[in-house]
């Protein structure tokens, strides 16, 4: 086991704390903030939400696990038919308070029965498809915002967003060192720079904005059409099922990298607790659902720096840089083009990371039963299916294959035994 360079609760000098407690913001910065420009939602409440977030988890995991909370990708589509094409966010966040409520009922029963039954609910030939569908189904989605203006194609807006995706991809590919750990940002930085030399980003915004500036609150219920509520539930909670599964594959790699055992101590409800609270207060003043980050857990990887007080001090500067008016302006002048690009890669790589859960798990497609669970969970989701009572009442897309993905698995025959050697072994 290499040595870490800072451990868990070890305090760095505050020079080191400013410069590693950015580097973690930045990580983060690209992701958190492309979430809400693709849903119509604020990117300064998303910064200061993010935050929030995560001294919230910090709090309630006792400041053990060094995770940082951002934007979740995969509310994107639920939180678009939720508000009505971004028509009436007020809706969404309906939906995504009910998304907290539901990681506490789950925490709570995971306090009172353990963490084994759900892992035997959610096995990877379930959770893989769905998290192809939510890369898969966003992919037209990419696409048109990285070649088309007003429904048109327009070649100097494709290019900028060929300059983005190619930035991104080659700070991936190329670079090892931390610079390969925040591709997102880095992209939409020579992205937005491309885009200023052709002269497609409009600056007057930035002009005219304030250097000190609240943030733009959306509480709940604002435009809010309570005819469609129970469409708002099923659009947005069964997402819980993959999210869920998401934070438990982070706290293990997270575990791993750190050489702690997270789901035992301080437990996989303190953190799915956490991660669901953070989601309940970003919501209830217009943000987005929370979700630990992939982008700083490589960071983690990478420094060898797994100080929490580090983590508490990006949570502070994401506070602090929601409220600085010029800057939050300038992240609202960043071409449509631009945000398309790094949408390719990002959403290609989520759908891809679920084909990689389906080969590290060994899942075999000669098998009937698992080939036909993925078959339906994928044409269901990508497609857009929807399962209409009546006008107020559906569920659709994403979330339909997800419930229906869960039912597969526990009613058709030849369901492999999970034992609760092979569980510990996952968690070991």
């Amino acid at each position: 086991m290499t040595r870490p360079v800072l451990d868990i609760q070890d305090k760095p000098t505050i020079p080191q704390w400013i410069t590693l407690s950015f580097q973690h913001m930045f990580a983060m910065f690209g992701a958190t903030i492309l979430v809400p420009k693709l849903v119509g939602l604020s990117p300064a409440i998303a910064l200061l939400t993010s935050g929030i977030a995560t001294i919230i988890f910090l709090l309630i995991t006792q400041f053990k696990v060094p995770a940082y909370l951002g934007s979740s990708f995969a509310f994107i589509a639920p939180i678009i038919i939720a508000s009505n094409g971004g028509e009436n966010p007020g809706n969404a966040m309906i939906g995504a308070i009910a998304v907290g409520i539901t990681y506490a009922i789950v925490s709570l029963i995971i306090w009172k029965a353990g963490y084994k039954w759900l892992m035997r609910l959610l096995p990877p030939i379930v959770v893989a498809p769905v998290i192809m569908v939510i890369g898969l189904g966003l992919a037209g989605t990419a696409v048109d915002m990285a070649m088309n203006v007003n429904g048109e194609y327009n070649f100097l807006h494709f290019s900028a967003a060929l300059v983005t995706l190619f930035a991104a991809i080659i700070f991936t590919v190329y670079f090892k060192n931390i610079l390969s750990a925040m591709p997102v940002l880095l992209g939409l930085i020579v992205g937005y720079l491309y885009s200023s030399l052709v002269g497609i980003v409009d600056f007057t915004a930035v002009k005219d904005a304030k250097w000190f500036a609240m943030p733009e609150f959306l509480f709940p219920g604002i435009h809010y059409e309570f005819n469609v509520t129970s469409t708002i539930l099923l659009a947005m909670v069964p997402i819980v099922f993959v999210t869920i599964s998401e934070h438990i594959g982070h706290q293990l790699v997270l575990g791993r990298i750190v050489n702690r055992n997270y789901i035992k101590d301080p437990g996989l409800h303190r953190s799915i607790l956490a991660d669901g609270l953070g989601t309940f207060i970003s919501a209830f003043i217009g943000g987005p659902p929370k979700t630990t980050y992939g982008e700083n857990i490589g960071v983690l990887a990478i420094t060898r720096v797994y100080s929490v007080y580090v983590i508490l001090g990006a949570a502070v500067i994401a506070i602090l840089f929601s409220f600085m008016g010029k800057a939050m302006a300038l992240i609202q002048t960043i071409p449509t083009a631009v945000l398309g690009g790094i949408s390719i890669l990002l959403f290609g790589i989520i759908a891809s990371s679920g084909l990689r859960m389906l080969v590290e798990q060994n899942i075999d497609f000669g098998n009937n039963r698992n080939l036909v669970i993925s078959s339906v969970i994928l044409v269901i989701g990508i497609g857009g299916a929807a399962l209409k009572v009546t006008e107020a009442f559906a569920i659709e897309g994403m979330a339909l294959a997800a419930i229906i993905g869960v039912i597969l698995n526990l009613v058709l025959p030849g369901r492999e035994k999970v034992t609760d050697e092979s569980l510990e072994k996952n968690i070991g």
